[in-house]
């Protein structure tokens, strides 16, 4: 149960690492709350995006 937990904890610490450093999270420099959550809301549909684009495997029929 601890090594489950702490693997999931370094996943979580890399995913966000990601999206600080590669997709902008930490670029927001706006004011309001729903610039805030507009931001943080694009740049995790950039990360599903990236993972989803990382985890399908190539078929290379559409290649």
């Amino acid at each position: 149960m601890l090594v489950r937990h702490a693997s999931s904890r370094w996943a979580i610490e890399t995913d966000y690492r990601e999206m600080e450093q590669a997709l902008g999270l930490g670029d927001y420099e706006g004011r309001s709350y729903t610039g805030f959550h507009h931001h943080v809301a694009l740049v995790s549909a950039a990360h599903l995006f990236c993972l989803e684009q990382t985890l399908s495997p190539k078929d290379p029929a559409t290649a």
